[in-house]
């Protein structure tokens, strides 16, 4: 009897951690994230607000991320003007060291900067005791939404034809509406009071 309830803790152990490694509470809140730039200044994400993100996750020295970062940077030129912004950051050792030089060396246009390893993790919901691949993907709607998360480990297939499959879920995107700011409340009227 001790060993069944051992071996059912165990199973519901196992099942949380599961669902805390490859969360599917999606659309969610994206929640703030500040990226060290190579210029010493902090980026938020929140500034973004408003426009389709793509937001990777990257290793400067991945050949898999170079090619996201490149594909990330022709669909800019193309759907920038329509609201998109993509941002990269990057996590691997020296990444703040590194990131001037991997824009300059891919030609990017878009903002690279550095955080940390537990900064992704946070931000993904995910644990720290599994190892994570790069380059992990982030679609953030016009309303501050992350909305897709694609993990070039679990996400093979949709990485195969990685390019066609980002251009389609911008189209998706960049046809909802922008986010509506709460209109200002009027100012009450005065109405003269007659006096009797």
């Amino acid at each position: 009897m001790k060993s069944m309830k051992s071996a059912i803790s165990a199973m519901l152990l196992l099942s949380a951690s599961v669902a805390t490694v490859f969360p599917s509470d999606l659309p969610r809140p994206a929640p703030e994230l500040a990226i060290q730039m190579p210029s010493g200044e902090q980026l938020k994400m929140s500034k973004f607000k408003g426009k389709v993100v793509i937001l990777e996750f990257l290793s400067t020295t991945c050949p898999h991320c170079q090619k996201a970062s490149q594909v990330m940077n022709a669909l800019f030129k193309e759907f920038g003007p329509r609201g998109f912004q993509p941002v990269g950051a990057a996590f691997n050792p020296m990444a703040g060291m590194l990131v001037a030089d991997y824009s300059k060396q891919f030609g990017l246009s878009f903002p690279v900067g550095s955080v940390t390893r537990e900064q992704v993790y946070e931000y993904l919901q995910r644990s720290p005791i599994i190892m994570m691949t790069v380059p992990q993907i982030v679609f953030i709607d016009r309303q501050g939404n992350l909305r897709i998360h694609k993990d070039s480990n679990l996400d093979q297939e949709w990485f195969r034809e990685e390019e066609k499959n980002m251009r389609a879920t911008l189209e998706q995107l960049l046809k909802e509406p922008p986010a509506v700011k709460p209109a200002a409340a009027k100012p009450a009227s005065k109405t003269p009071v007659k006096k009797g």
